[in-house]
């Protein structure tokens, strides 16, 4: 009898279902499972539960009679109902929940993860071979570029330098509402996403789940074809200007030149060999300079891999690092993504863009959106949820070490060695978003103190002691001592609690 082989809802990609020796057999039936029972546990975004659902379903339309899908309340209701007693194949899940369920199963059998570059087994074996130092992304990334003969000349890195960033880290061009790159590959809905907007409004009319945030026209892919496409819009249209201005922010112009690739990747639509390959044919071929396919193979070779190895070599218990003992809740108009109840220019414009699309890129998500949760304490753990909620491409694995570790420093440096955040000096030479803003970059104290500026000179005097010893945070620490207004400044944010700013 033929094993059946079962597709999570983040492995729908062909590579899950390619043969070889640790994977299911060409043509055995496939499995997929709908569990309604995930949407209620949490208030997810709704264009992130519509891209999800709509991502299974056109994968289960491409695999035709072939798979049996399953609607129902929980996975191991919709297994039963699908296979009754019958042994069934699973790629490594990615979660940690997800992994638990499959192994009390008896009738499963786990196989290795698909979807990386790395195995989880040499990962370790290189981590553990560091004998107790820094697990540095930079020096696995390397190793990456190397093991994969990416983007090198014989021995060396192509380019002749490992590390771009220099170059790709400009400020917009002055008075730039845009960067004027080509527009990004936007898909058209079918009926597919019409049955599951009327199932996500019966839902919710019904009472059996809550969202936040719109689902205006779904804007990511929701099939192999379609993730295809915007791979190929990215690379051989948009590529070439997206390096200098990868942390660059315009607040009419949200997208700038990233690829919006993340959600497909993350979906396994597409697999992350074949993306940053084809950004290395761009350069070789003179269509991308250097720095731009560097920045973006970085993103994807170096940062994505090393967060999801980071994830199962930490263990669960990460996510309950909480190393500054932070612990205020989330206020409930950040909860609610209520941009309008917002006055700060960067913090509304970015937590509209949530709202709106469930997607923002990586700075305002680091250094707006964690800065300031970062800087007012609030709880690493429901920064962490909120994130993996509201963000179509967020999952347990990718937000677990981003937030833990790289935005809110609950980790106490495992990750980082030193917490990213900022006064608003950064965000006014990084952005337009300081420009019409009540707020002035350059006040701490008073009606035009800027709320990043403050809070960061609050958070500095609030964890002194921790981080007076960090060299890359003692100058930092030593400014507040010139500070005249520092008692006044402290006042104020404690006034303005959990106000929004």
């Amino acid at each position: 009898m033929v094993t059946a082989h079962w597709l999570f809802g983040d492995q729908l990609g062909p590579h899950f279902l390619a043969p070889g020796d640790d994977g299911p057999e060409r043509g055995a039936p496939v499995v997929m499972i709908e569990a309604r029972s995930v949407l209620r546990r949490r208030r997810f975004h709704r264009a992130k539960a519509h891209l999800v659902l709509s991502a299974m379903r056109h994968r289960a339309a491409e695999l035709g009679d072939r798979v049996r899908y399953v609607r129902c309340d929980t996975y191991r209701e919709g297994l039963r109902e699908a296979v009754g007693d019958g042994a069934v194949t699973v790629h490594h899940p990615t979660s940690y929940a997800a992994l638990r369920l499959v192994r009390s199963l008896p009738a499963v059998q786990v196989l290795p993860a698909r979807g990386f570059l790395v195995r989880q087994a040499d990962f370790r074996a290189w981590a553990d071979g560091l004998g107790g130092r820094r697990l540095r992304q930079e020096d696995f990334y390397r190793r990456v570029r190397r093991d994969h003969g990416l983007l090198m000349d014989g021995d060396s890195p192509a380019g002749g330098r490992w590390n771009h960033d220099h170059d790709n880290r400009e400020p917009p061009p002055a008075g730039a509402r845009s960067l004027g790159a080509p527009a990004p590959y936007r898909p058209r809905e079918d009926g597919i996403d019409d049955e599951v907007r009327h199932d996500l409004d019966r839902w919710e009319r019904d009472g059996l789940v809550e969202f936040v945030g719109r689902d205006g026209p779904r804007r990511f892919p929701a099939s192999r074809r379609e993730a295809l496409a915007a791979l190929r819009r990215f690379v051989e249209h948009r590529l070439a200007g997206f390096g200098p201005h990868e942390d660059a922010m315009l607040a009419a112009d949200p997208v700038m030149s990233h690829s919006l690739l993340s959600s497909s990747l993350n979906l396994g639509l597409l697999h992350p060999a074949e993306c940053v390959e084809r950004a290395e044919d761009a350069w070789r071929t003179g269509q991308a300079p250097v720095n731009s396919v560097e920045g973006f193979v970085r993103q994807i070779a170096g940062w994505r891999e090393y967060v999801w190895q980071l994830y199962w070599y930490f263990g669960e218990e990460y996510r309950s690092s909480n190393a500054l003992r932070h612990r205020t809740p989330l206020p409930d108009w950040f909860l609610d993504l209520d941009a309008d109840a917002v006055t700060a220019r960067c913090l509304a414009t970015t937590l509209a863009q949530v709202r709106d699309s469930g997607w923002t890129h990586h700075i305002p998500r680091l250094m707006v959106l964690g800065g300031y949760a970062l800087q007012h304490g609030w709880d690493p753990r429901a920064v962490t949820d909120w994130f993996h909620r509201c963000f179509v491409d967020g999952y347990d694995w990718v937000m677990l070490p981003n937030v833990i570790g790289m935005s809110q420093y609950a980790d106490g440096g495992r990750m980082t060695t030193k917490p990213y955040t900022s006064g608003g000096a950064y965000v006014h030479r990084m952005s337009d978003l300081c420009g019409g803003c009540v707020y002035a970059p350059t006040e701490r104290v008073g009606a035009r103190a800027c709320p990043y500026t403050a809070g960061y000179w609050a958070f500095l005097d609030r964890h002194r002691t921790r981080f007076e010893g960090n060299h890359r945070m003692t100058q930092a620490v030593r400014g507040l001592d010139r500070l005249a207004d520092l008692d006044a400044l402290l006042r104020q944010e404690r006034q303005r609690g959990q106000d929004a700013p």
